[in-house]
Order: C-alpha cells, then sequence, then structure tokens
C-alpha cells in the first residue's frame, strides 16, 4: 500500500512539471537555434628542414597518437597518355618493397608497431600517410622515409600488381554506377583528357609499364622541391623538425617537368548519352556539366546552394525522388572541386520502369533552384553545412587531412577558424547567383547506364536532347586479361 502512494506521488509530481513545462514553449514555430560556436583551431606552424623541404604542424596533445602525411606535386595530370595509370600505380608499389624488404616484411612491421600507412594518388597530388601510437613514431618514420626514399620496384611484385590492376577494370564491367561515372567523365571531357580518363589506366597501357618506367617516372617527381609534410600530433616543433631533418633532411631537390594541358569547353546543349546493360534491373543517371576550380570567389555560396539541391538527406533532390515518389533510395548532388574545373554530377540509381520519370523530376529540381530561396532553405542549407564544419577535425587524421586541401589550395593559415563565418554571411541574393550562374539544365549532359531496349524511347519522348547509344565495351574497352 506504501508503494502505490509513493508511486502516485511520483507521478502526480511528473505530470503537474510536464504541464508546467509545456505552458512555457511556443509550440507555434521551430525552437531558436543558439548562436554557432566558432572553430578555434590553434594557427598552423609551417618551418623548413635543413634542405627547404617544408612542414606544416599542428601540435594537438590530448591523445598520444601522431598523423603524418607527405604530399607529393604528382598525380594523374603528369601522366602521358601511353602511360595513363603510372601514378597510382607506382604510389601503390611503394608499400610493395623498399630497402631491401619484401611487401610481407614491411607490412609485417607496420602491423608490430600498430601503425597504418597508405598511398594514393589523385589527379593533381599524391600521398603517402602514416598514422601511429606516438611510442612508436620514432620506428614507423624510419619505414615511411625507406617507403619514400628509397622503393624497391621489384619486377616480381610488379607483374603481381599489374594483374590486381587488371582484375580491377575487370570488376567494373559489372558495376553500373562506376560505368556512369566513367562515361560520364569521358563524354564531358574526353577520353585524352586527364579528368576523363581512368585513374588506374587501361588494359594497354598497364601492361606496358616496365620498371624503368617506373623508376624514370619516380625520379622526375620524387623531390624534396616537389614535396611538402604534413603532421599533426602529440610533439613539440623543436623535437619533430630533429626528427624529419634526420630521415629527409638529405633529400635531394631537382628540376620538375612542367604539365599542362587543355581546358575543356562547357557544355553548350543538353546531350543524352545511353550506355546500355541488358536487362539491368535499374538505371543509373548522371546529370551533369563542367563547374568550378577550388579557387572560385564563389566557393561558400556554391556549397550552400548545393546543400540545399542535393547535399544532405532532406535536400530538394533527395526528398522529390525518394520520399515523394520512391523513385530510388537515394539522390544527390555535388561539386567536384579540384585544381582545375572539376565536374558538378546530379546522381542516382532508379528502378528501371521510372527512369523517365525519375529524368524528369531531376529537371524539375535543376530548374527550381534557381528560383528565389526561401529563408528557411537557406537557413537550413547554411546552419547544416556550419554545424557539420567541426566534425572534419575531430581527430589528427581529419586535421592533417584539412591542413594538405589548404597547401593543395594555397587557402591562407586562417582559413578554417573563418569558413563557418563566410558560410553563415551567403545571402539569398549570393545563393540565387549562384543557382543561375552554375546549375544551367539547358546546358547538360545526361549519362543513362540501364537497358536500352526498356528505357531509349521514354527518354526520347521527353525531348532531352540529342539522344547516343554506346555500348559498355566502347566506354571502357574489351574486358583486359590477366598476364600468365
Amino acid at each position: 500500500m506504501k508503494n502505490k502512494t509513493f508511486f502516485s506521488i511520483i507521478i502526480a509530481i511528473l505530470f503537474i512539471s510536464s504541464s508546467l513545462f509545456a505552458q512555457g514553449v511556443d509550440r507555434t514555430k521551430p525552437p531558436q537555434l543558439p548562436e554557432l560556436p566558432k572553430l578555434n583551431l590553434p594557427k598552423a606552424e609551417v618551418f623548413e628542414l635543413s634542405n627547404g623541404l617544408k612542414v606544416t604542424f599542428i601540435e594537438k596533445h590530448e591523445v598520444p597518437l601522431m598523423q603524418l602525411n607527405i604530399m607529393l606535386n604528382v598525380g594523374s595530370v603528369n601522366e602521358n597518355i601511353d602511360k595513363a595509370g603510372i601514378t597510382s600505380f607506382m604510389m601503390d608499389m611503394l608499400r610493395e618493397g623498399a630497402a631491401g624488404k619484401s611487401s610481407l616484411e614491411l607490412s609485417d612491421e607496420i602491423a608490430f608497431l600498430g601503425a597504418d600507412i597508405s598511398t594514393g594518388a589523385s589527379h593533381h597530388f599524391s600521398n603517402i600517410s602514416l598514422h601511429v601510437p606516438l611510442s612508436k613514431f620514432d620506428e614507423a618514420l624510419k619505414l615511411v622515409a625507406d617507403i619514400t626514399l628509397k622503393p624497391d620496384f621489384s619486377e616480381s611484385e610488379i607483374r603481381r600488381l599489374k594483374n590486381q590492376y587488371l582484375g580491377l577494370i575487370v570488376h567494373v564491367f559489372d558495376r553500373p554506377t562506376t560505368i556512369a561515372y566513367h562515361g560520364f567523365s569521358q563524354f564531358l571531357y574526353g577520353k585524352n583528357h586527364p579528368y576523363g580518363r581512368s585513374s588506374i589506366g587501361n588494359e594497354a597501357t598497364i601492361k606496358s609499364f616496365t620498371q624503368k618506367d617506373l623508376i624514370d617516372y619516380y625520379s622526375e617527381y620524387f623531390k624534396s622541391n616537389n614535396a611538402n609534410i604534413v603532421v599533426v600530433g602529440d610533439i613539440k616543433k623543436d623535437e619533430l623538425k630533429k626528427k624529419l631533418d634526420q630521415y629527409f633532411g638529405k633529400w635531394e631537390k631537382g628540376n620538375i617537368p612542367e604539365t599542362k594541358f587543355e581546358k575543356v569547353a562547357q557544355v553548350e546543349k543538353r546531350k543524352v548519352f545511353i550506355i546500355d546493360k541488358p536487362e539491368a534491373p535499374q538505371s543509373v543517371i548522371y546529370i551533369g556539366r563542367i563547374g568550378e576550380p577550388r579557387s572560385t570567389k564563389d566557393f561558400a555560396s556554391i556549397t550552400v546552394m548545393n546543400t540545399v539541391l542535393g547535399g544532405l538527406f532532406t535536400s530538394r533532390l533527395n526528398n522529390n525522388l525518394r520520399e515523394e515518389h520512391g523513385y530510388t533510395y537515394g539522390a544527390r548532388s555535388y561539386f567536384a572541386f579540384r585544381n582545375e574545373a572539376g565536374p558538378f554530377v546530379a546522381s542516382s540509381s532508379v528502378q528501371t520502369e521510372v527512369t523517365d520519370s525519375a529524368l524528369y523530376q531531376f529537371f524539375v529540381e535543376l530548374k527550381g533552384i534557381s528560383e528565389p530561396v526561401s529563408d528557411n532553405d537557406l537557413l537550413r542549407g547554411k546552419n547544416y553545412v556550419a554545424l557539420s564544419y567541426p566534425n572534419e577535425f575531430q581527430n589528427v587524421a581529419n586535421i592533417a587531412s584539412n591542413l594538405e586541401s589548404m597547401i593543395q589550395f594555397n587557402l591562407p593559415n586562417n582559413y578554417f577558424n573563418n569558413y563557418i563565418d563566410e558560410i553563415l554571411n551567403v545571402s539569398a541574393s549570393d545563393f540565387e547567383k549562384a543557382a543561375k550562374k552554375y546549375i544551367v539544365p539547358e546546358k547538360m549532359i545526361v549519362v543513362v547506364v540501364g537497358d536500352k531496349n526498356k528505357i531509349t524511347e521514354p527518354i526520347k519522348k521527353l525531348n532531352l536532347g540529342e539522344v547516343e547509344v554506346y555500348s559498355i565495351k566502347d566506354v571502357l574497352g574489351e574486358k583486359p586479361t590477366m598476364i600468365e
């Protein structure tokens, strides 16, 4: 009886409290957001080693971890077309044997240290990265120096990696989204442009790589005056400089080949490219045109505008195609900001039978984004970008990656701390100007990978523009054969 009385009193108190609380809440409008906190990253320190190699460094002592990234100014834009893919291949080969140690020996040592060492290549830059506990930093740093400065380029490993690359290309033939991406890049930039071809090359170029090719290419670009080192972690500047000088201070300078490639003309009229994948249950859609380089003064307004269009789950594209019509599990758009003008892309995978309907709705939203933006949409877009931005600086790897972007795109040292203000200052006028300037629905290409027998005629009835039909072979070539 006492327990029943006690619980009755508790329930009454909770009821009265909730009633009083409810009386003080205005439910006629969304709650007011508090003022957004500023991002206050410590200023990056920049210093040089004894050979002039630049180091960008941020101390972070909360956790005993180290992140070290070595950036090389070499990427697919530096390749001759008959050796397309050699940058990516060379960077992968760095981990396949160095300083007389085999690939397996290197892997064992890295694992024993609890470290992660990875390599990669993009259009304009390549990267060697190290993530390791502070207590193992010295030993791991020596391994990174060996991988960077003393690669073996073993003939047997070259042969093995060639087959691995050829296998990757074979798998692409069964991946409609990758086919669409390759087709879109080719039709937009052309097969011979670095932005229009595959970063891993093709069967002919991969099979042509020799040990001499790799050594010569490495020797051309792996120079200290063609590199930057980024470090974030639990260490003092003087101690770091001493360690880096020990391993990288004698890295030689050299003359770096100048690279130029022609700019591609913007899309002037809408055109549709269908890539046939017989009996495909879905169609993969890529729509877009050439966008802007990262250096554009409109970066902030483009970012906010695209966030509303297709940059988040509640974006207009996703809400239309997924929530309202149920054509897809997701639709999105993005600007691929690079050193030169990368593409603007709007994409989705949709059910085959609604391919034409989905295309129609895509263009409804692409046209609609240029109309005056509501206060709610503008605020939602800005707040999403601003509130999610600090997530990009949660750990040493994230911070190092952003410092790499700062170097690659020549951003000012205080850029990250000012970014949120830049986003919040985007006005409705800025938004609308960006939409009208960069989202031009009448001047886009449309690439659809799907069953041509089911989608060609319905697409033609939309009158989007001239329609051309291609095979997967037209885009990717013949399926490659392995090296015996």
